[in-house]
């Protein structure tokens, strides 16, 4: 267990780091020093006491990036209860089938979200409240009114217990062993299947602890934070780590666009950026290789010391992109694309890759990026987490298991699925396949469910191919399947790149086939594609960007 105890690491970091700004909602006038958070939180507190809250109980909560969500969050956790955070992205169906599977009695949401909702239809949610206001929504309690829970009537409570405002020493929340559940996370996974992940406050301070222990964030930091909150990635380090150690976080409310997202960095200057692939590979396939793809620059990057001049100008104009002053770029949720990668290692830029899983909460490895080896997610967490491969193949692959103070306690009311992905002796089967080199370094070659056998019993890794694929001209993005034993691609054109290029259809066709016959250059013989198909628009995807790949098998 980590000797830190989480709740009490929430309440110390609200003491130490009084007078500092906590929160902002960026291109807002929104800003909360921590002082104002351990005010919000107190006044959410007394309404979930006014609405009969008890220790454990879940209360669910659902919406954007903000100083809201955030605060809210905070507000359940040191209460005692347990937050059931919910993905804005989960249809209203699969919503409500989260609020009734997790037994939530209060419902936080983003008032437009609860518009195509019905509290009837929610089995053990006594109130919905308003994300934004904190006013009542909906109630259906027999124990309390819509009156009790005002905004308003919260706030005259919270006047006679604080008549001369909160104080750092008023501050004492709720005395919880970190082996008690913080929170249970409905995972929107590649293959469809949604599970209620039990995460203990353990897993929770083992990531904040490593996080603050390796000068990943630190007090006075600053994040653009645009990776889903409800999601494990961001919320354990855009948010909790950079709470937990004095930081303060920027929430991007906006969709993250490379636009956007360059813009945000330009004005905050973030000192560390947590980021998924895909935001670094637009930014490379958009803005870096059309330069380099100029016949003067390709010609100059072939002459020596003038190529080593030039990739140090643009690793400094990509560096003043994302602000010029981080420490670091740490890229997680999926693999990196090669080529991306190995450009990006040409001009030593300052980026690491770290893996881990909802299930971990979410790390399981990862290394700084001056130690950092291409092609790998770094080195298990030393301390903390270990790991192992099972059924090992003559490559040296095999499934990657681990263990240790991140690992959840299981998958919420459903111990078929928990016995499935727990080894009898307490190791956790990922579901990465992959190989580990002699310094420990983590390598992924693809996900276990998503792998195929080819004719002669080969092991074939869509994920591999598809990172090929994706640096074909016209190609935005691909799926690898298997068809009839046959290995067939569905490709998403670029099509504002296609449409800058006037190409017909019959073009579009001729350039894939030109594509395909390139790729499978690239590949080996039983890896070969057998023919690419046109898919008309961008696959769906998980909050972490990561294709459902479920949809698709029978395309």
């Amino acid at each position: 267990m980590v000797k830190e105890n989480f709740i009490q690491t929430i309440e110390s970091s609200i003491v130490q780091n009084w007078s500092m700004v906590a929160f902002s909602d960026y291109g807002t006038s929104v800003s909360l020093k921590y002082q104002n958070v351990a005010q919000e939180i107190e006044r959410i507190h007394i309404l979930l006491e006014q609405c009969g809250i008890k220790p454990d109980d879940k209360v669910a909560l659902m919406g954007r990036n903000n100083s809201s969500w955030v605060t809210t969050y905070l507000a359940i956790l040191t209460y005692g209860a347990i937050v059931v955070p919910i993905l804005q992205d989960f249809k209203p169906n699969d919503t409500l089938h989260i609020l009734n599977h997790s037994e939530s009695k209060l419902f936080f949401v983003t008032d437009v979200l609860y518009e195509t909702m019905d509290i009837d239809q929610m089995e053990y949610v006594e109130a919905v409240l308003s994300l934004t206001t904190r006013e009542p929504l909906s109630v259906k309690s027999s124990l309390f009114t819509a009156e009790d829970i005002t905004s308003a009537s919260i706030e005259q409570i919270f006047q006679q217990k604080y008549p001369g405002g909160i104080t750092p020493e008023k501050i004492h929340y709720t005395q919880r062993d970190n082996s008690c559940t913080a929170s249970i996370n409905y995972t929107s996974g590649t293959t469809g299947f949604s599970k209620g992940v039990v995460t203990r406050l353990n897993a929770l301070a083992g990531n904040v602890k490593f996080c603050s222990e390796n000068h990943v964030i630190y007090r006075g930091s600053r994040q653009v934070v645009f990776l889903p909150l409800a999601h494990a990635f961001g919320c354990a380090f855009d948010f909790l780590t950079s709470f937990c150690v004095g930081a303060h976080a920027y929430f991007l409310g906006k969709t993250p666009s490379p636009r956007v997202l360059l813009e945000a960095f330009k004005e905050v200057k973030p000192t560390c950026i947590f980021t998924v692939p895909l935001i670094l590979e637009k930014i490379y396939q958009k803005q870096i290789l059309p330069f380099l793809n100029k016949s003067t620059v390709n010609f100059a990057l072939k002459l020596p010391l003038i190529d080593d001049v030039l990739l140090g100008k643009i690793r400094q104009q990509l560096i003043e992109a994302f602000g010029g002053k981080f420490d670091e770029i740490i890229v997680g949720g999926a693999p990196m694309n090669a080529d991306v990668e190995a450009f990006l290692q040409k001009i030593h830029f300052p980026y690491t890759v770290g893996y881990g899983m909802t299930e971990c909460a979410p790390l399981i490895s990862y290394s700084k990026h001056y130690t950092f080896r291409e092609g790998s997610c770094g080195k298990i967490l030393e301390g903390l987490m270990e790991v192992k491969l099972d059924n090992v193949n003559a490559d040296g692959i095999g499934e990657i298991l681990v263990r240790g103070e991140h690992v959840m306690s299981c998958y919420y009311k459903n111990q078929e699925a928990t016995n499935e992905v727990f080894t009898a002796d307490g190791w956790l089967k990922t579901g990465d396949l992959g190989y580990i080199d002699e310094d420990g370094f983590i390598f992924i070659k693809g996900r276990n469910k998503t792998m195929f056998l080819g004719p002669n019993g080969q092991n074939i890794y869509p994920e591999e191919i598809e990172a090929k694929l994706n640096n074909m001209p016209y190609v935005m993005e691909s799926l690898v399947i298997e068809q009839d034993h046959n290995i067939v691609a569905l490709v998403c054109p670029d099509f504002e790149t296609v449409d800058t290029a006037n190409l017909t259809k019959s073009q579009l066709d001729e350039v894939m086939e030109q594509n395909r016959k390139m790729v499978n250059g690239l590949l080996a013989s039983y890896e070969q594609i057998s023919a690419i198909k046109i898919y008309p628009h961008e696959f769906e995807k998980t909050p972490k960007k990561s294709i459902k790949r479920f949809l698709y098998t029978h395309f």
